[in-house]
């Protein structure tokens, strides 16, 4: 299980009138993730997802709160945490002069996976995300689907047991953006704990066991998608989130 309780982040910014000032990015977020359950973590542009994401994934060091991996904690046990986790961020770059079976045999070097079960785990993974065809090709001949594929099977060679996604299919077509949701609700089904951040509602709906809503750097509503519907009177994640905020006008 992946405890979060209380996490905060402070940054320092310049106001309008070009004064330092400190805002909390995130303040004071708690919820927990069983194993075998996606959550989603949903909110605008500027809500505190990425930070958020990026505290649990060791990225960022909290400013107060608690973060435990089923008893580990970044301040005893930073190795471990990181062998047993996937993250993947919604910018992050890759080697674009390698094949994409070079990018995923090098990721196995750097998780110490074992060489007798690296050609299994780039073939099961090949598969799973439908790469067989480009496994070979270099990833700067890749279109935008194909290289966010590959950027998602270099966070799974090692098998891990937490994934923290951030943005996983945005801006893909329909037919990869599916190809991966499969993938993640199969890894689901193998008793993975997934963070799955979106600005897609209905992606949301169709995967999440858990929603967690955030605004403005704080949780604004928790739990599964059809409780928040009855308890926002909606139909959709969507109308749920606006009523819960009061209208467009709100996040101006």
């Amino acid at each position: 299980m992946l405890k979060i309780k209380g996490l905060k982040k402070k940054f320092i910014r310049c106001n309008a009138k070009k004064q330092k000032e400190e805002f909390y990015a995130d303040n004071g977020i708690s919820f927990s993730a069983e194993e075998g359950q996606i959550v989603g973590i949903l909110g605008p542009n500027g809500a505190g997802k990425t930070t958020l994401l990026r505290m649990i994934a060791g990225i960022l060091e909290p400013t107060e709160g608690e973060i435990d991996f089923n008893g580990l904690n970044f301040q005893n046990d930073e190795i471990e945490i990181k062998k047993q986790i996937a993250y993947l961020s919604g910018n992050t770059k890759i080697y674009n002069t390698l094949s994409t079976y070079e990018l995923l045999n090098m990721c196995c070097d750097f998780y110490d996976v074992p060489v007798n079960k690296r050609e299994r785990r780039i073939k099961e993974i090949s598969k799973a995300l439908g790469m067989e065809e480009i496994l070979y090709n270099k990833i700067a001949k890749l279109s935008t689907g194909q290289t966010q594929k590959v950027n998602i099977a270099r966070c799974m060679v090692h098998d891990p047991k937490y994934y923290i996604l951030d943005e996983a299919t945005s801006g893909l077509d329909i037919i990869s953006s599916q190809i991966i949701l499969e993938f993640i609700k199969k890894e689901k089904e193998k008793g993975k704990t997934i963070l799955y951040s979106t600005h897609y509602m209905e992606e949301a709906e169709n995967i999440c066991d858990n929603v967690i809503m955030i605004n403005k750097g704080v949780v604004i509503k928790e739990g599964t998608p059809e409780k928040i519907k009855k308890d926002t009177k909606t139909t959709n994640l969507r109308d749920a989130f606006f009523a819960l905020i009061g209208g467009v006008k709100d996040e101006k």
